[in-house]
Parts: C-alpha cells; sequence; structure tokens
C-alpha cells in the first residue's frame, strides 16, 4: 500500500458540486492498492499514518503526530498512486488493485485509524472526484508499507 500523505490547514473532497467529505487542520492522505495488499497491511498503513510526526512541536521541529495535535483526517482512494511512467509518456496501470480490491482494503484503513481514535473523513470510491486543499508547509510524504 503506498499513501502520499499532505499535511494540511483544511481540505475537502467533492462528487458532482456536493462536498463529501471536508477537515481542519491535519492531514490528506490518497491511498493506493496493489495487488498484495492485505487487511494487515491496511492496519500498518492506519498505524504508521497516526504516529507519522510531520507537525511542529513548539521549537518548529515536525516531532509531533496527527494524533498529538488533535489532527484530522482525510483519506482519498487513488489507485494513480501506482502508475508506471518508466516506458513511454502514458501510465499503465497494472499494478494497482482492481476497484473490488482496492475498495475494502481502503475502507480498511479508515476503519483501522477510526479505531486508534482518528477523525477521519473520505472521498466516495468509484466516482469522479475533486480534492481542494490548503497545503501547510507545504508538506508531503510517500509512506509504503
Amino acid at each position: 500500500m503506498r499513501a502520499l500523505v499532505q499535511r494540511v490547514e483544511q481540505a475537502s473532497v467533492s462528487v458532482d458540486g456536493d462536498i463529501v467529505g471536508e477537515i481542519g487542520p491535519g492531514m490528506c492522505v490518497l491511498v493506493g492498492v496493489t495487488h498484495d495488499d492485505d487487511t494487515a497491511k491496511a492496519a500498518k498503513l492506519a498505524s504508521k499514518l497516526w504516529g507519522l510526526r510531520i507537525f511542529d512541536d513548539a521549537d518548529g521541529v515536525m516531532n509531533r503526530s496527527v494524533e498529538s495535535v488533535g489532527g484530522q483526517v482525510l483519506v482519498v482512494s487513488q489507485f494513480t498512486l501506482y502508475g508506471d511512467t518508466s516506458r513511454g509518456r502514458r501510465p499503465t496501470w497494472i499494478a494497482a488493485a482492481k476497484p473490488e480490491v482496492a475498495e475494502p482494503l481502503v475502507e480498511e484503513v479508515v476503519a483501522q485509524l477510526r479505531t486508534l481514535g482518528a477523525k477521519v473523513e473520505t472521498g466516495r470510491f468509484r466516482t469522479e472526484m475533486k480534492v481542494a486543499l490548503v497545503n501547510d508547509g507545504p508538506v508531503t510524504v510517500l509512506v509504503e508499507v
């Protein structure tokens, strides 16, 4: 599993002009699933995200997690994180899991985050989504498990 994490001041996701998920300060997390991912990896990713220290402490050092700052999490499925551009100019999506495999695993990441105590909002799987955010820093990191 891959997650592209952005520290945000705010973020939202909309479908057909309607906001379906919206957060204040926290993390916007784009989650991609590949063929060998499973619920154990989903749980590991959720734990890693919850403890990821990308928020500033009193000294301005990235030493705090979304948990410790009381931040929120917006999770959006993103199969394009497994796009391969090594040949030519058009990406191939062969490494991305099929929707029927990916959807329950993204939902498992969300469920695990909520179990850990996170306030989580989500996008809507298998729809054309528009994501809006204000990246704080900017801080963007790629997390793989």
